[in-house]
């Protein structure tokens, strides 16, 4: 059984976007259906519609940061009910057998977690995202959204907040410590909420002091611009005890390294396109530690909700209808968003479907 929704699919990498209707399954078993309120895009959705990570699985609908409303349940569903604040993120499946996956980290599953989109769901079919009116998705990979958090400000933590919270969380950032975000785009201005929240002294490394005004009032004890001292890395040396790297350009890797205390941890989030060499002197001298991190399991992503909730820390985005995506996306590449783009899903309603095109 299914039922028929609107949805936001792209036909190839450089189609444009189209309101069309998609199947989503009934309730069944353990499966929630979400009336979704809030769909907060992220670059992740652009370089996979892109085929920037490889072929896209078209015709396909992008979009892991969901928010919504619980509309019906199955029948074996104990967490939830009709009428719930729910979120989903970026996955809707793994194996749930291994050793990961018990252990609550279903994002490291070692039999392929299914991803919200662009990944061969358990019924062979192809996973559609949250740019939607409605998804279907197992309890498991339902999380609880705080009553103090709009949806549409919740949204974008279902990557954006995990990705930036999971690391800062597994390597106990704090008080007395002192943490470097950098770059203060649509992650580092979650990082620097959440690690001046657990009462961290945080500084923001950029480019240039535009964006001076934000990061001190998201938290930030001050931004330190690399481009105004051809020293910056000597100047700033041994200064941090974690530095949470969410640049997604490449970078000279020592540079940032220099910039930790001994002892100290940099965590990479940022995807840059290129690889980049380690040269080992870098971390060998100081005992340093270089890690990356990607999202988070669903305990450690509820963990992360419960958290923003308490601190009332939300995205900052920017609002727009279904027929604004195509450009929201220029935008986003152009690095001309402040800091997230949040579809309002009430939009959709008078939304024209597209014709099928001819086969």
């Amino acid at each position: 059984m299914s039922m028929t929704v609107k949805a936001l699919q792209k036909t190839g990498p450089e189609e444009p976007f189209k309101v069309v209707n998609i199947e989503r399954r009934e309730p069944q078993g353990t499966d929630v259906l979400i009336d979704i309120k809030a769909a907060g895009i992220c670059h992740s959705d652009i370089h996979t519609i892109r085929n920037e990570w490889g072929p896209a699985k078209f015709p396909l609908a992008v979009g892991h940061e969901i928010a919504g409303v619980v509309e019906a349940v199955g029948p074996d569903v104990k967490k939830y009910k009709v009428g719930d604040r729910v979120g989903v993120g970026c996955l809707v499946g793994s194996c749930g057998e291994c050793e990961q996956c018990e252990k609550g980290f279903e994002n490291n599953c070692l039999n392929g977690a299914i991803g919200t989109y662009n990944a061969i769901d358990e019924d062979g079919t192809v996973t559609q995202g949250g740019y939607s009116q409605k998804v279907t998705v197992r309890e498991r990979f339902v999380c609880r959204i705080p009553d103090s958090l709009d949806f549409d400000v919740a949204a974008p933590l279902l990557c954006a907040g995990i990705t930036t919270y999971s690391p800062l969380a597994t390597w106990e950032v704090g008080e007395g410590q002192k943490v470097a975000v950098a770059g203060l785009g649509g992650l580092g201005h979650m990082g620097v909420q959440i690690a001046a929240a657990k009462g961290a002294e945080v500084s923001v490394i950029s480019r240039s002091r535009r964006k001076e005004e934000d990061a001190l009032a998201l938290g930030a004890k001050e931004l330190l611009a690399t481009g105004e001292d051809e020293d910056f890395f000597e100047t700033h040396k041994g200064k941090f005890d974690f530095i949470l790297n969410t640049i997604s350009a490449e970078f000279y890797l020592p540079d940032f390294m220099n910039l930790l205390k001994p002892g100290g941890k940099m965590v990479l989030v940022g995807l840059p396109p290129e690889g980049m060499p380690i040269p080992t002197r870098a971390l060998t001298g100081g005992r340093k530690v270089l890690a990356g991190s990607n999202i988070g399991g669903l305990p450690e992503t509820q963990d992360m909700l419960d958290f923003c909730g308490e601190h009332n820390l939300g995205a900052k985005i920017e609002v727009i209808g279904v027929n604004d995506v195509d450009a929201a996306y220029e935008r986003v590449v152009k690095g001309d968003v402040h800091f997230r783009f949040v579809i309002d899903t009430a939009t959709f309603e008078d939304a024209e479907v597209a014709e099928a095109e001819a086969a």
